[in-house]
């Protein structure tokens, strides 16, 4: 327990800082932990002989998460094309090298590439792709605030979820994908995660009654996410996707919730605040 605090502590104040100078040391953290993702991605599915090609999928991943350039319409523009390329050349990978690269190998690639690449790409969108965008409240720029609320309401969904669960779970939720789940659990997350986002989004002036339906969304997403990399933790027979996080277990383990997080608030925002809330005014 003691080491998971520590390296909690240190993971924390890392995080804060690489958040907060942004720019070039973001996007290269960003990228590093999408790689070590895609290699942790690797290595469990090679404990049931399903050998991914390592060097193709990590160029594949560097790819999608860098695909983004110029402003927020440019960003959503690029993506598709380039998650077309990457299905493109596995496919042609798993044609010309069947022996090597079956079916079932290009799919559950493609599937960790694009899991891990879009999650990723998003993760730093947020932070990066609303350059020279501030709120209203404060002069904040955007993407700053949006990457604090979508961690501050992802965190909170883990971390609200593990201690009402703990005392006071009694009915599993998911028990063949993970049996420490409980509904209590899940509704404890639920109530956390939207007095979180909450708070943080009357702080920058949002609708109050708008950040309680993002609180609920990302609630909801943040448990899937979970329970995604839960399966797959099942299905490959592996407790931790891997140990880089002393106490924590791998990328994966400490990122599962908000691969799925960060494309619902970046998505939420673009859409929902930005284009619906503006007309509706």
């Amino acid at each position: 327990m003691g080491t998971r605090i520590i390296s909690g502590i240190i993971g924390i104040a890392a995080a804060f800082m690489i958040i907060m100078y942004g720019g070039f040391i973001y996007m290269l953290c960003v990228t590093a932990l999408a790689v070590l993702a895609w290699q942790e991605y690797v290595r469990a599915f090679a404990e049931k002989n399903i050998m991914l090609p390592l060097w193709l999928g990590t160029a594949a991943v560097i790819f999608l998460v860098l695909s983004g350039s110029g402003g927020i319409n440019k960003h959503i523009s690029l993506f598709m094309p380039a998650a077309a390329l990457v299905m493109t050349v596995f496919l042609f990978r798993m044609v010309f090298c069947y022996e090597k690269f079956s079916p079932l190998a290009s799919c559950i690639g493609f599937t960790g590439v694009f899991y891990i690449g879009s999650g990723f790409y998003y993760i730093m969108q947020l932070r990066l792709g609303f350059t020279g965008h501030l709120l209203a409240a404060g002069g904040i720029d955007i993407g700053l605030y949006l990457i604090w609320l979508t961690l501050i309401g992802t965190w909170a969904s883990d971390t609200f979820a593990y201690f009402i669960g703990f005392f006071l779970g009694k009915h599993k939720l998911c028990p063949l994908i993970s049996p420490k789940k409980t509904i209590e659990g899940f509704v404890g997350g639920l109530i956390g995660t939207v007095a979180s986002v909450s708070l943080a989004g009357w702080y920058a002036g949002f609708p109050l009654w708008s950040m309680c339906f993002l609180g609920v969304l990302v609630a909801i997403v943040a448990t899937l996410g979970d329970l995604v990399e839960s399966i797959f933790k099942r299905y490959t027979g592996i407790k931790d996707s891997g140990n880089l996080i002393p106490g924590h277990g791998g990328v994966l383990d400490r990122f599962d919730s908000l691969i799925f997080t960060a494309p619902l608030v970046y998505y939420f925002y673009i859409f929902f605040y930005k284009y619906l809330l503006h007309q509706i005014q």
